[in-house]
């Protein structure tokens, strides 16, 4: 699909973007995000996607939801790209894994456990999910500049939420708790659903694309016993994004 028509599940075309997308799950916080921005206006929503677009340093950029999962988010960044976007933050939340891991944390993915299929329409297994070392970097910076106790690490990402959170109902309960066991011993920070398809989508594009996220809770803490006071407040890792993006903007106008 060219840039200059509509694209399909987004419905914007060229000039609707900003080359600078945040991209968070749920279309319920866009407009949250979009108030970081200088003159935001609503470019539309249709289904799972909703379009916010202002500047940042005097730069075009754009919010776009991607909805639950490696399949609407892939869309998303295809979608995105055909009308010009190339620089990509996922900001969402996350299950800690890792006990140092709390809630009201902030982690920054350096890659991510492909325990999901998207990716592997655009990749063979092999090809490990890992995100861009810049927005990376400016991720990890700004976090802890904002006071954030931020983790640096691999996440794990699935296909179902419930397969991580009631795996003992599943017929193959069986290997989703050994894996899960084996993240833990692999020290994987935390746990959610986006990254590592759209770091595959990403490089199989030819785009960059980082990931930020806020810790709503921590069953491993749980389970340990360790002090949990439950957090959805997402305000702090959109902080995080909205300052990472104006770094990467300020070098790469220095480039």
């Amino acid at each position: 699909m060219q840039a200059t028509e509509k694209q399909f599940h987004i419905q914007c075309v060229e000039g609707d973007v900003g080359k600078y997308v945040i991209l968070p799950g749920d279309p319920g916080r866009c407009e949250a995000i979009a108030r970081h921005f200088d003159n935001p206006v609503h470019i539309g929503m249709n289904r799972e996607y909703n379009i916010w677009t202002g500047t940042l340093l005097g730069e075009k950029v754009s919010v776009c939801s991607t909805g639950i999962g490696g399949p609407s988010a892939s869309i998303a960044m295809e979608e995105l790209v055909n009308i010009g976007a190339d620089t990509f933050i996922r900001v969402g939340t996350c299950g800690g894994i890792h006990l140092d891991v709390k809630p009201g944390d902030v982690v920054v993915a350096t890659g991510a456990v492909r325990y999901e299929h998207t990716s592997l329409e655009y990749a063979p297994i092999e090809y490990p999910a890992v995100a861009d070392f810049d927005i990376t970097a400016a991720l990890k910076a700004s976090g802890e500049e904002l006071g954030f106790d931020t983790h640096t690490g691999v996440v794990q990402c699935k296909d179902s939420f419930y397969g991580q959170h009631s795996p003992e109902k599943s017929p193959v309960y069986y290997d989703l708790l050994n894996k899960w066991e084996s993240w833990k011993r692999l020290g994987v920070k935390a746990s959610e659903m986006e990254s590592a398809a759209l770091f595959v989508v990403a490089n199989a594009l030819g785009v960059r694309c980082g990931s930020c996220f806020h810790v709503i809770w921590n069953q491993e803490r749980e389970k340990a016993g360790l002090f949990m006071p439950m957090t959805e407040d997402t305000s702090g890792a959109i902080k995080v994004a909205i300052e990472a993006l104006k770094k990467i903007i300020t070098a790469d106008k220095a480039k």
